[in-house]
């Protein structure tokens, strides 16, 4: 089963890195204006806007809570079972993964929105597939991981370390 793990996070890591740089969507307007931002070009324009606020709420949303996610993953998957830290750690990756598809949601209200304006075509990129295939593949992880940790006793079904020990 870590084999599995550490498959699956390093095709989240790769899949992250794409899905951030990679375009994730393409807006036509009038048959010959288009855009292709990615989310770090999207970052980078609310930035130059003077949208500074949200330029920094899509960071932490959308590339530094994942960042945060994978790492703690990786890190409870590589620690020893033998110490309470793998158990620690995945707490912290669990209330993190509350915030995984958020992004992918987004984008697609966004693309929804702009096809029905009737002004603009909107067409999901591959940015946007390798973002949600590293969402998924760090959650199949992480779920697998945490029956790992189960199996070896470190964590009871709920997802809670036990006390007492």
């Amino acid at each position: 089963m870590r084999v599995a793990i550490a498959l699956l996070l390093l095709a989240a890591s790769i899949s992250f890195a794409l899905g951030i740089s990679l375009p994730i969507v393409r807006f036509e307007k009038l048959y010959f204006l288009s855009e292709t931002p990615s989310i770090i070009g999207l970052i980078g324009g609310l930035w130059a806007d003077d949208g500074w606020r949200l330029a920094v709420i899509v960071f932490l949303f959308s590339v530094l809570f994942p960042i945060l996610k994978l790492a703690v993953t990786h890190i409870a998957a590589m620690a020893p079972a033998r110490n309470g830290l793998p158990n620690m750690v995945f707490r912290h990756a669990s209330a993190l993964s509350k915030w995984s598809m958020m992004d992918v949601m987004l984008v697609a209200i966004v693309v929804f929105a702009a096809k029905t304006s009737g002004l603009t075509t909107a067409a999901t990129q591959p940015g946007l597939w390798f973002y949600a295939l590293s969402v998924a593949c760090g959650a199949v992880a992480a779920m697998l991981l945490k029956r790992s940790l189960s199996d070896a006793g470190g964590l009871p079904q709920d997802g809670n370390p036990r006390s007492g020990s």
